[in-house]
């Protein structure tokens, strides 16, 4: 009887595969030592992490958002968006120098400057046209304020401009037609007395009323752009005075009008 055939071992990985595998095993642990010997922000390697979750599927969890951004999950990442992530982060780092302006403190610094030179500005358009003493000009780092007293404007519990007022407020559109492309913002404000036996039923009513009156009477007698103008009313909500005194309710009847600033306008 025949003896059967012994099958051959199967043969092992060709001797070079080894000698491959060691020295892939040896630059593995160069960069590693180069990577620990380099200093990491970890705060943006953080970043960098959150990034790749999910979006190249090599790391674990699900998705996660950078600040107010999109989400990153399903394909969806920001890493386009990174190099200006980065920009802003480094810039609210703290300095290094002692007596370096903050970034953040900066801008905002910068912003007040150029309100401040609008204000300047306006309040001597509001003196070359003297109604210095009917409109009071303020300011911060959002909007150039104009203030206008209720009482000049209208009537007890009216909505409608004196007709004695209509002056005053052609040069008040005057003023805002240097400012056009300005986002500005009407805002109608009355004191604590509720109405009674008027046209509008609450002071809610009546501060939109008066907002809506000088934001028909702007767009009638000047060529500002109504998708930049606003108009709100405020109610009694935000006084600016006691309302327990004659004088306090006098000061919180009126009529605000700001004038945003070049970043708040886009």
């Amino acid at each position: 009887m025949a003896k059967k055939k012994q099958e051959e071992a199967p043969k092992g990985s060709p001797a070079w595969m080894a000698t491959f595998s060691d020295l892939m095993n040896l630059l593995l642990c160069f960069f590693v030592l180069l990577f620990s010997m380099s200093s990491v922000d970890a705060a943006k390697f953080e970043m960098v992490v959150a990034s790749l979750k999910s979006s190249f599927s090599v790391l674990p969890a699900g998705g996660s958002s950078i600040e107010a951004g999109q989400l990153i999950s399903s394909g969806v990442s920001q890493l386009e968006n990174f190099s200006v992530f980065f920009e802003r982060s480094e810039a609210t780092q703290k300095p290094d120098e002692p007596g370096e302006t903050e970034p953040q403190e900066a801008f905002e610094e910068e912003m007040l400057e150029e309100m401040e030179e609008m204000a300047e500005e306006i309040a001597k358009q509001v003196q070359q046209n003297g109604i210095q003493n009917q409109v009071e000009v303020d300011f911060n780092a959002q909007y150039v304020l104009l203030t206008l007293n209720g009482a000049l404007l209208f009537d007890s519990g009216v909505g409608e401009i004196r007709e004695d007022a209509l002056p005053l407020i052609d040069k008040i559109g005057a003023i805002l037609s240097n400012y056009d492309s300005n986002i500005i913002e009407i805002e109608g404000h009355t004191d604590n007395v509720p109405m009674s036996g008027a046209k509008y039923s609450n002071n809610d009513e009546l501060s939109s009323g008066r907002a809506l009156s000088v934001f028909d009477y702007l767009l009638s007698v000047t060529n500002l752009d109504p998708a930049n103008i606003k108009h709100a009313g405020r109610g009694e909500y935000v006084p600016i005075a006691d309302n327990s005194t004659p004088e306090g309710r006098t000061r919180n009847r009126r009529v605000e009008i700001k004038i945003y600033n070049s970043l708040s306008s886009y």
